[in-house]
Formats: C-alpha cells, sequence, structure tokens
C-alpha cells in the first residue's frame, strides 16, 4: 500500500496467534488495550464471509496526551491500531499507520515521533 502511510507486516502465525501475541506484548509493556474489533466476526453475524480481520486499539495515555496538545488533529488517529488480518492466499498480516505518515499528517514536531515509534516493534515482535 505504497503512497497510503500503511505499513504491512508478514506474521508467521495465524491470525488468532498474533492476536494473542500482541495482545501479552502489550500486557508485558504495560499498554492498555481499549477495543478488539473483529471485522470477521461481525460479518459473519450478519450472513457474510470474509477472511479473519481483527483490529486492536492500544496506547498510553502518557505517551498520546503530548501528541495531542502539539496537534490536536492527531486524535483522529490515536489511540493506535495494529490491523490482523489474512489474505486471500491465507498469509497472516499486520497493518499499521507509519509512525513518520503521523507526523507529516498531523505535523507534530519530529522530538514527538518517539511517543508513537513504538507501533514498530510492536508488530515486529507479534509477527515474530
Amino acid at each position: 500500500m505504497a503512497g497510503t502511510g500503511i505499513v504491512d507486516r508478514v506474521s508467521n502465525h495465524s491470525v488468532d496467534q498474533t492476536v494473542d501475541r500482541l495482545k501479552g506484548i502489550l500486557r508485558s509493556r504495560g499498554l492498555n488495550l481499549f477495543a478488539q474489533v473483529d471485522h470477521s466476526g461481525e460479518a459473519e453475524k450478519v450472513g457474510l464471509k470474509m477472511p479473519p480481520t481483527k483490529l486492536l486499539i492500544f496506547g498510553s495515555p502518557k505517551a498520546g496526551t503530548p501528541l495531542m496538545l502539539a496537534a490536536p488533529s492527531v486524535a483522529i488517529d490515536l489511540p493506535l491500531k495494529i490491523l490482523v488480518w489474512q489474505d486471500g492466499e491465507g498469509k497472516v498480516w499486520l497493518s499499521y499507520n507509519s509512525p513518520e505518515y503521523l507526523r507529516e499528517r498531523h505535523g507534530f514536531a519530529a522530538e514527538l515521533l518517539q511517543s508513537i515509534s513504538a507501533v514498530e516493534s510492536l508488530a515486529a515482535a507479534a509477527a515474530g
């Protein structure tokens, strides 16, 4: 998805395993899991079929609040999100907004980038 600011990383695990790994990593790092959206589960409830697709919404007010104070519009993209999904060939992916893209989109100072750059290491750890 070049040019959209979305980073896609392949996972070595199923969607459910990847989600479980990510939830464990979030807990171990003291991050809040605000919500989990099971898109494929909701689709099934209305008689539609889609590959496993789950969105985790997470973060830390301590990290996010300074960003929102500096650039209030960033609140539309916070808390952070990682989408875990399976493609038509059965490959599992983690997708998230590039921290650099969010900085460009909302115009906050580069020194605040560290507050959201952890999304990359979280995705890498869950995928591994």
